[in-house]
């Protein structure tokens, strides 16, 4: 994936293209005899092009600075969810979801983060049951087709280490959360491993008689494993 922006990549050409032109007006500089009019009026644009070319320059570094988000690999990347149903541990997972991920680990403060999550590609292992947690008493999907996570702040923890602190909207119902996240690198792919702990209740997720605890934890713990290149 080309990791710069446009406006990059156009300011990258235009350089090339200056810098060109710089080359070719000195060949023909040097080729005119004695000191004209015409040589020093070349020599007027061939110090232009070059200070023209600094000031490009300079630009293009912060340009580049700005690289473009990180681009997710689907099919390698995952959001769970794992709670407790009657004492007994039961995994889930998201099988539709998008993420937006623009980090620098030499920069981490200015990372930005979002996951867009599509609560109707909830699935338990069991048609039945994904049918069930899509009626308003749990995800009421009809109406909240979407859950989200936006990223706040992101703070290095140690090496590969950090703290997470954002908001998230699941059922219309945003709180503010935070989690440890863990980012590992190899060659041009990230991988970003997180576990973020909630309790369903905050978001009204199983209300009625399933408001009882004692059937469906409260406690649950959302793991977004995502890969990036």
């Amino acid at each position: 994936m080309d990791r710069y922006t446009r406006p990059a990549v156009l300011l990258h050409w235009l350089i090339a293209l200056l810098i060109i032109s710089a080359f070719g007006l000195g060949l023909t500089m040097v080729d005119i005899p004695g000191l004209t009019p015409t040589k020093l009026k070349y020599f007027s644009w061939h110090k232009w092009l070059g200070v023209t070319v600094l000031a490009l320059a300079a630009a293009s570094l912060t340009l580049s600075a700005q690289a473009a988000p990180l681009k997710v690999d689907a099919a390698k990347s995952t959001v769970t969810a794992t709670f407790k149903q009657l004492n007994v541990p039961v995994d889930a997972r998201f099988t539709r979801f998008n993420a937006a991920i623009d980090f620098d680990a030499a920069k981490p403060e200015q990372g930005k983060a979002t996951v867009d999550i599509d609560v109707t590609s909830f699935d338990l292992g069991e048609a039945e049951y994904n049918k069930e947690v899509q009626k308003k008493e749990w995800f009421n999907a009809a109406q909240f087709p979407k859950a989200s996570f936006v990223a706040g702040s992101i703070k290095a923890a140690g090496a590969g280490k950090y703290d997470v602190a954002g908001k998230l909207t699941i059922k219309g119902k945003t709180a503010e959360v935070s989690f440890p996240l863990t980012v590992k690198k190899d060659g041009s792919t990230q991988v970003f491993d997180g576990a973020l702990p909630i309790k369903r209740l905050t978001y009204s997720v199983g209300e009625g008689e399933w408001k009882d605890t004692s059937m469906v934890a409260d406690d649950v713990t959302i793991k977004f494993h995502i890969v990036t290149q």
